[in-house]
Order: structure tokens, then sequence, then C-alpha cells
């Protein structure tokens, strides 16, 4: 009886995994742009488009791109008349998966948690971008003395008062 009990109190050790209890495999990305309504494209690490849409967009995304292997991200974000703005998103190891060692067992930790993609979290919640003006577009304003300018520009100045 006593060697019953005790496998039924191992047993939920043995397989179990904490990442996998505890987080979760897919992540929402908030996307924004400055302007709003920029193309967004989204590659994950073998070129693939994971998501073709504008912004601002709310994007789910994986943190695992495998078994044991990370998901990373390129996030592009581009619009007519200004500089594309490239953005990687990484992932990280999930301070869960650590408690498998105490908690989930060794199934949690090198079968489950890996193959689920629990083990991993995304690094970026957020995204906000603020698109630049391509070259030739910036506007810039210099102020300068009555003085400083020559006598013949002079008919070229607008009074503002």
């Amino acid at each position: 009886m006593k060697k019953i009990v005790l496998m039924m109190v191992c047993m939920p050790l043995l397989f179990t995994n904490c990442a996998s209890m505890f987080t979760k495999s897919t992540y929402p990305v908030a996307i924004n742009s400055t302007p709003a309504d920029a193309n967004l494209v989204i590659t994950d690490k073998k070129g693939n488009e994971v998501f073709v849409g504008k912004t601002p967009s709310i994007v789910k995304l994986k943190s695992s791109s495998g078994f044991f292997s990370k998901a990373e991200y390129q996030v592009k974000i581009s619009m007519d008349g200004y500089a594309d703005r490239l953005i990687t998103i990484n992932s990280s190891i999930e301070g869960w998966y650590f408690a498998n060692i105490l908690f989930g067992g060794l199934i949690g930790m090198l079968i489950v948690d890996p193959a689920t993609g629990a083990m991993w979290t995304l690094d970026t919640e957020t995204i906000n971008a603020t698109l630049n003006p391509e070259n030739g577009s910036d506007v810039s304003l210099i102020i300068k003395d009555i003085n400083e300018i020559p006598q013949n520009e002079r008919g070229n100045l607008v009074r503002l008062n």
C-alpha cells in the first residue's frame, strides 16, 4: 500500500511540466506606427511571411520555431515617402522552464516544454515605430538675423506679423 501511495505522489512530479502549465507558446504583439496605416510584413527566421497587413495590428506569434528552437521574427514597416523600419523580435528562455528541475521532471524539461514551445517567451510585447521621411522630404528651418541676409535676397522675404 505504501508503494502505491508513493507512486501516486511521484507520478505527477515526473509527468508534469512547469512552463506549459504556467505560460503559453503564442504571444500577442501590438504593432503601431506613426504615421498609422503603414504596410506591415512579418517574416520568421526561415524567411517565410507569417503576417501581412497594416498598422496598427495585434499579431499572435509563436515563441518557438521547432523542438528546442527559439523563434525570431523580422518586422518590416513601410509607407510611400518614408524610410522602411526593420525591427527584430527575439525569443528567450522562459523562467518557468527551469522550475521543471524542481517540479516538472525530465519529461517536462526534455519533451513537453520544448515540443509545445512553452520553454520560450517573446522579448517584445509592443512595437511603436516612427517612420522618418525619405531623403529629400525633410523640411528644415534656419533662423537668421535680417542683417545676415544679403540685400539682393531680402526681396524674397515674407513678413509674418
